[in-house]
């Protein structure tokens, strides 16, 4: 089997040792290249036509971001893993990344590694993210394309009132969730929770940036809080989000319970939480992301009556959350991109036609 060639870019000689380190240690990986600068990695695409770049930030000459918005018209298909710190500083530039055309990130590990990321875990997202970008970009782009396999949607005989929008994501997240969000108007009746799988830091800049866009209020989860209407919580990065009843009110929880599904926030812990608390009145949504998280969840929440929607795989940054939900059986219709928000709109506004009206709440 040919190696994935990788192109490792940062202003680092000890990052770029670092790096090389942690993907020789897989036969399966090959750098055929590094590069100090801006400029010398976009040589350095044109020279290796590597199959993924993994992308510092912080570059002399060309920073990652200039880097990308050149390299988006040269070469629109290459897989990109940005290579960030997590820090408040790095946080945002990391978002307008994705933005740009990243197709993924990861954290460095800090210069104490007692503090930060251990570094196993690191290699293990970083080698992770590689393998499953690139298998996904030969599916997409590559000579040949399979075809798509049928996965019939199950039918729901009459959907209960919705009185919650949960959503699970992962890898392209971000800008897909921005996409759908967006398209939501001011009035959307019912509260909506995202279980997004990112670390800390970023989630909480991660909402602060959605509630600029969005027309609906947007914001990191924080226990204790009533749920309400057109209000959007993002699960804050390391932690669990769930719903607890207190009286006649329902409340968040945020909780660093084990994680699941090697997650910490997992959409499995908020599908599962929300259909205990609220049954059928739960609508999922899973989205766009690598591995199963949202399946159990999703499972949970048919057995209570809820409905559940996938993104079509075919739309996604990574199809593996979606399709998992799709093989088993429990997923009632699969939407593209495109149309995910103006579905999620009709089911919630046509179940609910008043509005949201949990005890304890303000309707719109």
């Amino acid at each position: 089997m040919t190696p994935i060639r990788i192109l490792v870019a940062d202003d680092s000689a000890v990052a770029r040792r670092q790096i090389c380190q942690m993907l020789g240690t897989d036969p399966s990986l090959e750098v055929v290249a590094v590069a100090a600068t801006g400029r010398i990695t976009l040589e350095k695409v044109e020279e290796v036509r590597p199959d993924i770049l993994v992308l510092d930030l912080a570059m002399p000459d060309m920073n990652g971001l200039e880097v990308l918005k050149v390299l988006r018209n040269k070469a629109p298909h290459l897989p990109v893993v940005m290579f960030s710190a997590m820090t408040e500083r790095a946080g945002p530039f990391t978002l307008d990344a994705l933005a740009l055309g990243a197709s993924d990130y990861v954290t460095k590990p800090s210069a104490s590694i007692a503090e930060g990321a251990p570094l196993e875990h690191v290699q293990g997202q970083l080698i992770s993210k590689i393998k499953t970008l690139h298998a996904r970009n030969l599916q997409a782009h590559g000579p040949v394309k399979r075809p798509r396999p049928i996965e019939s949607p199950v039918p729901i005989a009459k959907p209960s009132r919705v009185t919650a929008v949960v959503i699970g994501a992962s890898t392209g997240g971000p800008n897909m969730l921005t996409e759908v969000l967006t398209s939501l108007p001011p009035s959307f009746p019912v509260p909506i929770l995202i279980a997004q799988h990112m670390p800390p830091v970023f989630t909480r800049l991660f909402a602060e940036r959605l509630d600029t866009l969005c027309r609906i209020r947007v914001q990191e989860a924080r226990t204790g809080e009533v749920l309400r209407p057109g209000h959007v919580w993002i699960a804050p990065g390391d932690f669990h989000l769930g719903l607890i009843r207190d009286g006649a009110a329902v409340r968040l929880l945020t909780h660093q319970g084990p994680p699941e599904n090697s997650c910490r926030p997992a959409a499995d812990v908020l599908f599962r939480s929300a259909a205990s608390v609220l049954g059928s009145g739960v609508l999922a949504v899973v989205m766009t992301g690598m591995g199963q998280d949202g399946t159990k969840g999703s499972q949970e929440v048919h057995e209570a009556g809820g409905q559940i929607l996938v993104q079509d795989p075919e739309t996604c940054v990574v199809g593996g959350m979606p399709r998992a939900v799709m093989r088993s059986g429990v997923a009632h219709q699969v939407v593209p991109l495109k149309g995910l928000g103006s579905e999620i709109l009709r089911r919630v506004t046509r179940a609910s036609p008043l509005g949201f009206d949990m005890p304890g709440s303000t309707k719109f």
